[in-house]
């Protein structure tokens, strides 16, 4: 058996039992372990991990922990430039791609609204999400820690918030999502980019009242739903610039 000492930073507390959040404690796997499995043994996912040190060296998350190695393990601290130390899979820049779990269809059109090319079906096996994540570069959004653990995926964020509004603002804070952020950019049915498209095309598709009241329309080649901005356009509209504002006020 190897038996090291860890250490957990920040967020990743929130995966531990309360006796072992923000303390140094020791644990014991099996002999040539990985630093993934020790980890993830402790209930840590690795795609929650930005940083592992090893004895005060960065580790890789294949590499073997030894008898009485010490590690410390940091979360993924989006305002904090650690590219150059980490040897564990980081997001680029850009806007993510993300792809979501059966439970968080509320949390896909939610980014979709605001711009994020994030694909959902509730029929999706956990193999399948976690292959398509891995295939297309895509972040896997849960709260299914266990899901996270397969080795196959790279990139990968557990939700922590229950609802959808909040899950939202938990990946604009943790992911810096607003500075790529394109409302209404994309069909929040399908996934599809949105594009204009002449009144005149779509009258038969139109409630009267809506016909009356409003002249820009918008559509997409995937389903060819039809939007217009009411009431619930202004309603998401207003959630968004919110989160605008508090990431301005909170950089």
């Amino acid at each position: 058996m190897t038996t090291a000492t860890f250490r957990f930073y920040a967020g990743l507390n929130a995966f531990l039992p309360p006796e072992r959040r923000g303390q140094t404690f020791c644990s014991r796997g099996a002999e040539h372990a990985s630093v993934k499995h020790m980890i993830e043994a402790l209930g840590v996912p690795h795609t929650e991990v930005a940083l592992v040190l090893r004895n005060g060296e960065a580790a890789g998350l294949a590499e073997s922990v030894g008898d009485g190695d010490r590690l410390a393990v940091y979360p993924k601290f989006e305002t904090l430039e650690i590219g150059a130390l980490s040897r564990v899979a980081v997001l680029q820049e850009g806007a993510p791609r993300f792809v979501a779990d059966s439970h968080l269809g509320a949390l896909a059109r939610l980014l979709r609204m605001a711009g994020f090319n994030t694909l959902y079906d509730n029929c999706y096996e956990d193999a399948a999400l976690a292959e398509l994540a891995n295939r297309e570069g895509r972040v896997l959004l849960t709260r299914d820690r266990e899901l996270l653990k397969h080795r196959v995926i790279k990139l990968g964020c557990f939700v922590h918030a229950v609802k959808p509004q909040e899950q939202l603002r938990e990946l604009y804070d943790r992911l810096d999502l607003q500075r790529n952020m394109r409302p209404f950019s994309l069909c929040l049915s399908c996934n599809e980019p949105l594009r204009d498209i002449e009144k005149g095309k779509v009258l038969h598709q139109l409630p009267e009242g809506v016909r009356e009241r409003h002249e820009r329309f918008l559509t997409c080649d995937g389903c060819h739903r039809v939007f217009w901005e009411g009431t619930h356009w202004e309603r998401m509209r207003r959630m968004l610039e919110g989160l605008a504002v508090r990431s301005r006020i909170d950089g």
